[in-house]
């Protein structure tokens, strides 16, 4: 049988106090009015949330990921936004300068993003590309020893806030040997002259997290900029990505987590006929699927946690995690409907937690690759030929 720690279950109730004193109470207002809150997200920040699995030399704590999945899963029990922005700030906008950065690079952003008093945000989806991420049309050309950024961007988290120090973006720097073209990464600071933050988007869910389009005229950034080796910046991502999809596991687990707690309690207080709904059949079955999700989807999401931990191999976590990250993800949905329904009339009321948690859970099935492509790479994981 698979168990955490002591040190993380420890961890786990640090992180849970926090949220349901910190972030729990404002969620419906932050949500209400699509705020995004800088304060809190650096209270996060002074928590140690964002420095959880960097080393001690940025201000991290050299912990590992497993650590990291916790703090996600906890904060996004209580505010799917939070945890998202947690996640995001810690897998997309941290770990590629962490991962490929230089030792100048991670110097310059490392500290302040590891402290959360700054957030970073991560370039990849464009307006024609989602999926097929090789299908970028972004580039940047080196000009005079500066690179010249000219593209755009879209569904970027992160990316506008008032704390955000720069956005690191995948551009075509060129063309390969065999033709195909040449995508390299480079970070583009916050504030440089024709990087332009679009208005933010109006959005199913999530109403709390930081997101927006992107658009890149004529942006001149030093050629230090180059994050890793030119023409290896897809790959790049792409390794990045793995991370991040055991980490909205763990985002989907949190939600599948509360929709079972506001689901038991609510049956419980709820009564019709002069008895608690949970005594019947019909709402008690409910509720039990949803213990059984939450159990399957937080030994998957941690199993793939702890394969990274383990250092195996890269084909075996990366197998790992597109299972976790399908299996919960999906299962997130349906628990939001589940929970939704057992509440009745009242999970259609947005001044309960579920009709939040309803709208939030979908994009968990298209953020760091859609259900489809994990589909896709769990049958290649197989040996299956699948295009």
């Amino acid at each position: 049988m698979f168990e955490l720690s002591r040190e993380h279950e420890e961890f786990r109730r640090s992180v849970r106090d926090f949220a349901e004193a910190e972030i729990a109470p404002h969620s419906e207002a932050w949500d209400r009015d699509h705020h995004f809150p800088v304060d809190v997200v650096q209270q996060m920040g002074k928590l140690g949330l964002f420095g959880l699995t960097a080393p001690e030399e940025y201000g991290g704590a050299d912990g590992d990921f497993t650590g990291l999945c916790v703090a996600i899963e906890e904060i996004g029990r209580v505010d799917q936004s939070m945890g998202v922005t947690l996640e995001a700030g810690v897998g997309l906008g941290i770990n590629p300068i962490l991962t490929f950065g230089t030792d100048e690079q991670k110097q310059t952003w490392l500290p302040d993003l590891v402290s959360g008093q700054r957030l970073a945000g991560f370039g990849l989806t464009e307006p024609g590309s989602g999926s097929d991420a090789g299908a970028t049309r972004t580039k940047a050309v080196l000009v005079d020893g500066e690179w010249v950024v000219d593209g755009a961007k879209q569904f970027i988290t992160n990316s506008g806030s008032d704390i955000t120090s720069c956005v690191t973006v995948t551009a075509r720097t060129g063309q390969s040997a065999d033709g195909k073209a040449e995508i390299s990464t480079i970070v583009v600071p916050s504030g440089t002259p024709g990087f332009t933050v679009e208005p933010a988007y109006r959005k199913l869910g999530w109403h709390a997290s930081d997101t927006h389009p992107l658009t890149f005229e004529d942006v001149h950034v030093p050629e230090g900029n180059l994050l890793g080796e030119r023409g290896r910046g897809l790959a790049q991502f792409l390794a990045t990505l793995d991370d991040g999809r055991v980490a909205i596991a763990a985002l989907a687990v949190g939600c599948i987590q509360a929709c079972l707690d506001l689901s038991v309690k609510y049956s419980l207080e709820r009564t019709t006929f002069g008895v608690p709904i949970g005594r019947k059949q019909g709402v008690a079955f409910q509720i039990s699927d949803l213990a059984v999700m939450a159990e399957t989807a937080r030994l998957l999401t941690y199993k793939a946690a702890a394969i990274k931990d383990a250092g195996r191999s890269v084909q075996e976590f990366k197998q790992a995690a597109a299972i976790a990250k399908l299996y919960s993800t999906e299962s997130a949905v349906t628990a939001t409907r589940i929970a939704t329904q057992v509440f009745g009339g009242y999970g259609f009321m947005e001044e309960y937690p579920v009709a939040r948690l309803y709208r939030d859970a979908k994009v968990l099935e298209i953020g760091e690759g859609t259900s489809e492509v994990q589909r896709m790479l769990i049958a290649r994981g197989l040996g299956l030929p699948v295009e």
